[in-house]
């Protein structure tokens, strides 16, 4: 899974001074539940913090595991672990994230983390990894749709259609969240109209890389 493309442009003629990295990762256990898991790592360079030391020093490091719930994406296992943390005191925190059970991803995740875990009702550093947690699962939805629709096709059976309420429910998650996902734009209104959303501009341009018709993303995808 790894990208081969960096995420940042080269660094600049500078010293460097701090590194704040955070991975996430989703897996389908079943057609019912998604793993996610997720990383924050802060790291000073090299000889920054303690003298002629030539690694890096590690001064945060968290890592969180929910299981969730597909399609209604609930929370139903969570937990956290403190691997690297400035103070004896901080791993104490880590069972308070249990309270992530029974909570819905789909809408208001991000003010309910805050509710519980803002400031010091939890870790700095957990909290803002949870928050990018949220968003990965919700692009979960969309992937569990592809994977379905290619299990139909590899199958010969034909890919299951959806009404109307369905069809809402599959982008409800993204309502509001942008100006593309605005309730009352023109994208939603045409999809509410049984309109194709189109292919990703990144799956477009990689079938043409590939000498295919970006028009095959929209066979059998409603």
């Amino acid at each position: 899974m790894t990208n081969p493309n960096p995420i940042l442009p080269p660094d600049p003629d500078l010293p460097a001074i701090h590194t704040r990295n955070y991975e996430v990762r989703a897996f389908k256990v079943d057609d019912g539940e998604i793993l996610l898991r997720g990383a924050v790592r802060d790291d000073k360079p090299a000889g920054l913090y303690v003298k002629d030391d030539v690694e890096p020093l590690t001064i945060h490091h968290m890592v969180i595991e929910l299981r969730v719930a597909f399609p209604s994406l609930e929370i139903v296992h969570a937990t956290t672990e403190l691997k690297e943390f400035p103070h004896h005191e901080c791993p104490g925190i880590a069972m308070k994230y249990k309270q992530l059970e029974g909570l819905s991803i789909a809408r208001g995740f991000t003010h309910k983390v805050r509710e519980l875990f803002g400031g010091p009702r939890g870790c700095t550093h957990t909290t803002a990894l949870l928050q990018a947690m949220g968003p990965v699962a919700v692009q979960c939805g969309w992937s569990m749709r592809v994977i379905e629709m290619a299990e139909a096709d590899a199958s010969g059976e034909p890919v299951r259609e959806f009404p109307p309420e369905a069809r809402e429910a599959a982008f409800r998650s993204n309502l509001n969240t942008c100006h593309i996902w605005d309730e009352e734009g023109e994208h939603v209104q045409s999809m509410r109209s049984g309109g194709s959303m189109g292919a990703p501009l990144s799956v477009s341009k990689r079938l043409v890389k590939l000498g295919r018709s970006p028009e095959e993303w929209g066979q059998n995808r409603g």
